[in-house]
């Protein structure tokens, strides 16, 4: 009986909220070290593979515990926000990893760097339950916003759409060079390349032949990218408008909850959609910016590591205080 008590309570331990959210914030202070010293790479070089298998080990294991930690709380009847929110949160957190191991075989297994592909609609559904829970959340909470919090609201709902709208088109509020008009040299001299004769160059065409028959990928795969094409547009057009969405629900979040008992927790999970907003933006913008060839792993994208530590912390902090309060509760109830 000694050695069984012994072992519940070392589990105990080991589960325990201080314990997981000390282990959150080594994760992310390990992981924010391995961006800052090796994400940019030697002139002329690209990154290793060995860091992108890094960066990946990183962001996988967050989300993975993150989605443990979350239906923990929803297999809890002592859950006070309510166990369908920590259901959806949860299997957003999963397919989010689910969709980062899919991603993780195109771009390091088989060298593939498509518009769309199978990952994006597990980080389609991913978007779908977090909004879904997070909406629940706010809604199972009456909203009795002073002025000045609707204005916050207002404030960050207006910053969103803007930065969203110039992510998906850098050159509508002329603030990027390749919005201004060519001059006229260079238009009449594109013009006159243009009207050249084509000489067709047999050697790069034989190379590009060569170096699409020496793909790594499957040929059902290829076919899949070829058939996901060409909704590669509304796939990214949803992107930015689920990260303004979420923005707003979280900072919606953050007010509902300021200064009850349980708003540090969701004060995580405001922080964490705040952080999935910065990851998500600069990954659209740099793809954008490199044209459909760009290489993940820059140093912003640890905040993709620092959404699923923060989701995973408000899940243990909000388990940890329902627990309290309802043993807290029977306690007065048996004196």
């Amino acid at each position: 009986m000694s050695s069984q008590s012994q072992k519940s309570s070392t589990s105990k331990s080991l589960l325990s909220a201080q314990t997981i959210v000390i282990t959150g914030i080594v994760w992310g202070v390990i992981a924010l070290l391995f961006f800052l010293l090796f994400s940019v790479p030697l002139p002329g070089e690209e990154l290793p593979l060995w860091y992108s298998i890094g960066t990946y080990v990183f962001e996988l294991g967050a989300f993975l515990v993150a989605s443990i930690v979350c239906f923990r709380n929803w297999q809890s009847p002592q859950i006070v926000s309510g166990r369908n929110v920590w259901l959806l949160i949860g299997l957003g957190m999963l397919c989010y990893f689910l969709a980062g191991v899919v991603f993780g075989f195109w771009e390091l297994l088989w060298q593939l760097d498509p518009d769309v592909s199978l990952a994006d609609l597990f980080y389609i559904a991913s978007y779908i339950f977090l909004g879904w829970g997070m909406t629940v959340a706010v809604t199972s909470k009456r909203l009795n916003l002073e002025v000045w919090q609707w204005g916050v609201l207002s404030g960050v709902a207006i910053a969103g759409i803007a930065f969203g709208i110039w992510i998906a088109s850098p050159t509508l509020f002329g603030l990027l060079p390749g919005s201004e008009p060519a001059p006229l040299e260079v238009v009449s001299n594109q013009t006159q390349m243009a009207n050249a004769p084509r000489v067709e160059n047999s050697d790069s065409q034989t190379q590009e032949e060569e170096e699409e028959s020496e793909s790594l990928a499957p040929a059902f795969i290829e076919k899949i990218d070829d058939t996901l094409e060409p909704f590669a547009y509304g796939v990214n057009l949803f992107y930015i408008i689920a990260d303004v969405f979420l923005l707003i629900v979280a900072t919606a979040l953050l007010l509902a909850f300021w200064g009850g008992r349980f708003s540090q927790s969701w004060r995580m999970i405001a922080a964490a959609t705040f952080s999935l907003y910065i990851a998500d933006m600069y990954f659209k913008w740099a793809d954008a910016q490199a044209e459909g060839a760009y290489e993940s792993g820059a140093l912003l994208e640890v905040f993709f590591v620092f959404t699923a530590i923060l989701f995973g912390i408000g899940a243990v902090l909000e388990h940890d205080i329902s627990t309290r309060s309802r043993q807290s509760r029977r306690r007065r109830g048996a004196s």
